[in-house]
């Protein structure tokens, strides 16, 4: 009985102590979960995204989930209901989830701007934007900022043309209806366009650009502790400037991680681009 008791103190000394040598983060560890915009098929996404997690996983102490969403409509109502602790989203999402939810840009890629490029197949007759007038293109879905609502505004708003939309769910299936001629034209952004197979990209040439915005930004829901998001974000950057880190965010593409604000983001309340907005 008095061996037994001993045994029991002895252990929990060293219960207590490896607990007490542990970094405060660590000690009782926080799960999280991360939604993705499904700008890619859903096994695409998870090998790019899901080594970038592990990674972060080690640095912050964070266990991390990610959770995929086969089509964007269904990451939408997931993100405006507030089901990710943190999210990869276009900018004019963040603008609708800031205002419904409190999700807040964490950090975003500092080479680049987002823009929408509309395509056509290579040897298309197709010269100029009013040649569209009337005819069928492609674009993921309603509200895919660059690929689909920033370039419909343009469309009709800046060159008043008339279209019919047809949604194909995600930027290589754009590229796919347009190279095999379901349809005229469709609405991608440069880089998931340059991410296309090689001979999906020698079948396609870029016929029209949108105006540019910051692009896509991780954020932070609003119920996400303050210090957590600090512990992410600072991970991120981290991790970011390894040469690991630069391999993996690369292929999301985020190639110069940068932090980032809710600033850089509002001179779209000014495009008009609400009229053009899908409520699903």
């Amino acid at each position: 009985m008095k061996r037994s008791l001993l045994q029991f103190v002895v252990s929990a000394f060293f219960t207590l102590f490896s607990l007490s040598a542990m970094p405060a983060h660590l000690n009782l560890q926080k799960s999280y979960t991360i939604g993705v915009v499904p700008q890619f098929e859903q096994r695409k996404l998870f090998k790019i995204w899901q080594p970038i997690l592990n990674e972060l996983e080690a640095r912050t102490g964070f266990s991390l989930h990610l959770i995929g969403s086969p089509k964007i409509p269904v990451f939408e109502q997931k993100f405006m209901a507030g089901e990710y602790d943190f999210a990869y989203m276009n900018p004019y999402h963040m603008l609708k989830a800031y205002v419904t939810q409190g999700y807040t840009p964490l950090v975003k890629d500092g080479s680049r701007r987002l823009k929408g490029v509309l395509v056509v197949q290579k040897d298309s007759p197709i010269l100029s934007l009013s040649e569209l007038e009337g005819k069928i293109l492609a674009f993921p879905s309603p509200n895919a900022l660059g690929a689909s609502l920033l370039m419909r505004a343009e469309l009709s708003t800046l060159h008043g043309i008339s279209f019919s939309p047809r949604y194909v769910q995600t930027h290589s299936s754009v590229y796919l209806n347009v190279a095999l001629g379901q349809a005229v034209a469709g609405g991608g952004v440069l880089s998931t366009l340059r991410s296309q197979p090689q001979n999906v990209q020698d079948k396609l040439r870029i016929l029209y650009e949108t105006r540019s915005v910051a692009p896509h930004p991780l954020t932070a829901h609003a119920r996400v502790p303050e210090a957590d998001r600090l512990i992410m974000k600072k991970a991120w950057l981290e991790l970011a400037a390894t040469d690991t880190g630069r391999m993996l965010m690369g292929k999301i593409p985020m190639r110069d991680s940068v932090p980032a604000e809710l600033e850089d983001y509002t001179s779209m309340h000014t495009w008009g681009l609400d009229a053009f907005y899908v409520i699903n």
